[in-house]
């Protein structure tokens, strides 16, 4: 058993987002061990690992801090990716949106301070930039949250700061802008528009663009999250850690463009789904007219250089979901 490159903790593993990072570090040779309640994770995002003696699974809540220091333990780095995602969900349901990101995420910074791990890299996000109008997002200038959910984005990077200041916990927020990609869950009320638009296309349904589809966004391929997710757990330039990047393209797609490329990729594998139309409702609350980040800093302090453009991604994207969910 090679366990020389040190064990990680993603929280939230069994997610989109994290099920990715288990398959990848686990593949470079790390122990992975995984924190999930499975509220909007799937077992069947991890079921492939379970044999592995590389990987453990630990049932649990981030909203329990023993669950916490009992997962943390022993690790030395850790991945948080455990939150309730959603704006919409966020409007709809605010108090427990705060507690599992906003009290849940006090209580992994404190169960990693106490097990001295080495870094603590967390998803923080693009909503974070709120009502700000400058493109492209730059990392110092932010504007007010729009959502309750980009209030516990934004407090969580305030907490890691302290953190890092008061405790030298070493920290890096990943301000991820509109991650899509394998394994993401079309289904559901609170579902990306990205996997949702595919299953509706291959239904030969019409998807429903909020607003009349001007809005972009800088829609940001997985394998990119990957690659940032690594360089801020690996990097030994000090002058990297106890900050926050962007973590996205730097490039943006509008809705109609975006529903454009998801039909031409998909005609390859049926030729119907052209000729499907696409219907307009109206803007969503809290929503951002547009989104575009600057990856200068990452490229800078990280070395990151984005690996999918929007067309790339999307095309291994709708691949995937042919193959998986046809």
């Amino acid at each position: 058993m090679n366990n020389k490159l040190g064990t990680i903790l993603i929280t939230g593993g069994a997610g989109f987002i994290g099920s990715n990072l288990c398959e990848h570090f686990l593949k470079r040779g790390y122990k992975v061990r995984v924190l999930d309640n499975f509220s909007t994770g799937h077992r069947h995002n991890i079921e492939h690992f379970i044999d592995n003696s590389n990987f453990l699974l630990i049932e649990g809540d981030i909203r329990i801090l023993a669950d916490c220091n009992k997962a943390v333990e022993g690790a030395n780095y850790v991945l948080h990716q455990a939150a309730l995602g959603s704006v919409p969900r966020s409007i709809n349901d605010p108090i427990t949106t705060n507690d599992v990101n906003v009290s849940g995420f006090l209580n992994m910074l404190v169960a990693a301070r106490d097990a001295k791990v080495k870094r603590f890299v967390y998803a923080a996000s693009s909503s974070t930039y709120g009502d700000s109008e400058s493109l492209p997002k730059v990392e110092d200038k932010i504007g007010k949250p729009l959502s309750p959910y980009a209030i516990t984005k934004f407090v969580n990077e305030l907490y890691a700061d302290i953190f890092s200041k008061t405790y030298g916990l070493e920290t890096i927020g990943l301000r991820y802008f509109n991650v899509f990609g394998r394994k993401q869950d079309p289904k559901g009320a609170y579902a990306a528009v990205i996997p949702k638009f595919v299953i509706q296309l291959m239904n030969h349904e019409c998807p429903v663009i909020n607003g009349s589809g001007d809005y972009s966004r800088d829609f940001t391929y997985i394998d990119n999250v990957i690659q940032m997710n690594e360089l801020a757990m690996t990097t030994n330039n000090v002058d990297a850690i106890n900050t926050v990047y962007n973590t996205a393209v730097g490039d943006r797609t509008n809705l109609n463009e975006l529903v454009g490329y998801l039909k031409e990729f998909l005609a390859y594998y049926d030729s119907n789904i052209a000729n499907v139309e696409t219907k307009h409702g109206p803007n969503r609350a809290g929503d951002i007219p547009h989104s575009l980040a600057s990856i200068e800093k990452a490229k800078d302090k990280l070395g990151y250089i984005p690996t999918h453009k929007i067309k790339d991604g999307l095309k291994e994207a709708v691949e995937w979901y042919w193959n998986n969910l046809k």
